[in-house]
Formats: C-alpha cells, structure tokens, sequence
C-alpha cells in the first residue's frame, strides 16, 4: 500500500513537470510554432454528411434485411417520423444538396419532376430526404455525387488479374471479428422497426457509429494474404469515396455555403474521415443541429 502511494505521487510529479515543461516550451516559441489551422480561412464551406439506411430496401448491400423488419417510410407512423427527421436536418440550412446517385441516374429531370408534385410516393431517401429538403429550400439543383470504382475500370482491362486480386473477397470469413461485425450488422437492420428514425439515424451518424462501420472493412477479407485484401480495398471501396469526395469538391462553392450530402451510412464513414481532415471544409456534426 505505502509502495502504491509513494508510486501514485511519483507519477504525479511527473506529470505535473512535464505540463510545466509543455507551457514553458510554448511560450519560448511562441509565435513561432503557429497553430496549423492559422495556415487556413476560418470560415469554410460546411458539410453536413447525413448516412443513412435505404429506404426502399433494394437488396444491394450484403447485409440483407428481413421481410417482418422492413418499415415502409409513406405509413405511419414512419411517415410522420420521416417528416421528423427531415425538420431535423433542415436545421442546418444547406445552400446545396448532394445525394448518392450517378450521373447516368438522371437528377435534373427527376428533381424538375419532383418540384412538379411527381414522385413524392417513391420510397427512397433520395426523394424522401434529398429532393423534399432541396426543394423546400427553393434550391435550383440537387448533385449527383455517387462514383464508379477503379476497380471495375481494371476489370475491363485486365480480367484475369482482377479474378485472382478478389478471390475469396466475399465478407465471409473465419476472422471472429468479422463475425462481431456482422452480427451488428445484421441486428441494426431491426432498429428501424424498433424505435424512432431520427433516433437511429442520430445512433448511426456519430463518431462511434462511423468508427464501427470504417472499422468493418479492416478485418475479415482486408486480410486475404500478405497485401491482397488491403490491394482491393484500396482500388474499389475506399476510391469510390475519395472519387465521391472529389466530385463535392467539383461543386461550384463558395466559404459561405453549406453543402447536405446524403449517401448510405457505409460511404458516410469514411467521408467524414475525408471531411474532417480536409482544409477546405468544415465538417458539421449530425448530433449538433
């Protein structure tokens, strides 16, 4: 006991003079090592990265939700919840909006349509959420900022190189931890039957939520051979959003804008890595509205 005292109060000195030491360092140079962020304007565009499930359940992602869990956004009470959640983001005011669509998608027709009274029984956040909120704030056009892959441009040239790069890259592995993962995977597609959207979208969009998700694609299938999983990672999933974020930065902005950018909650993971780290913008938490 006297031995775990006299350590306690050791340690304590020594942090106590090392934060003494840190004080003394920054005012000796002060002036000198600037503050990184002083490099850069204060105000930024800001981007506020809403993930999200979908609604329409299409059966795309591997994760697959059962029938007696689907909800259907256009019955209540999940439309009044959805209305909800749309207040809720509205909070933010964006000046533009961005969804998860190609260009081939065709939004300028769908949206002119949507300002029209069509589509608004489409369930899809992209109509639910995106075109609803653009189109109540008046805003003359929605981006589509979803991307095609490095990967599959390789696949066409180089077929047989590709079939030996993602063999066995299926999500199905022995790794116990992707088996933790997947079992969050799997009960998470209940939540949305189970409590109210804006709560699980405020669930999904904090920093633990994307680190979960981020998380995910680094263990399991990342670990084929020695660099194989880490290869295809790299050249499929992670460059569909390094392209998605680069298509936000091809968005005509200024530092007054404020750009909402809905996409499914996977992209949304590593977006916010990208905004966050980013100089040009200011990244603008879900839970902050």
């Amino acid at each position: 006991m006297k031995y775990s005292l006299l350590l306690l109060i050791s340690i304590s000195i020594t942090l106590f003079t090392t934060k003494m030491a840190a004080q003394e360092i920054s005012k000796e140079n002060e002036g000198i090592l600037k503050p990184y962020e002083s490099y850069y304007p204060k105000q930024k565009t800001k981007v506020l990265v809403v993930g999200t499930f979908h609604f329409s359940y299409p059966g795309l992602d591997y994760t697959k939700t059962n029938d007696d869990d689907k909800i259907d956004v256009l019955k209540e009470p999940k439309k009044s919840e959805v209305e909800e959640l749309v207040a809720y983001i509205k909070r933010f005011k964006p000046t533009k909006v961005a969804i998860e669509a190609k260009p081939d998608w065709g939004m300028d027709k769908k949206y002119e349509e949507y300002k029209a009274g069509k589509h608004r029984d489409v369930r899809n956040e992209s109509y639910q959420l995106g075109m609803r909120i653009a189109n109540d704030f008046k805003l003359a056009k929605i981006y589509s900022v979803d991307a095609t892959t490095f990967s599959s441009e390789l696949e066409k040239k180089y077929p047989k190189m590709m079939k030996e790069l993602t063999e066995g890259y299926d999500f199905q592995s022995d790794d116990p931890f992707t088996k933790m993962t997947q079992k969050s995977f799997n009960e998470s597609t209940k939540f949305p039957s189970k409590v109210k959207i804006l709560d699980f979208f405020k669930y999904m969009n904090t920093v633990e939520g994307h680190r979960h998700n981020y998380g995910s694609y680094l263990v399991g299938d990342f670990k084929l051979d020695n660099n194989r999983g880490a290869d295809f990672l790299s050249i499929w999933w992670y460059n569909r959003n390094l392209r998605i974020f680069r298509k936000i930065q091809q968005i005509e902005q200024t530092k007054e804008d404020r750009i909402l950018l809905i996409v499914g909650n996977g992209h949304a993971s590593v977006l916010r890595h990208l905004f966050e780290y980013s100089p040009e913008y200011d990244f603008i938490e879900f839970s902050n509205l």
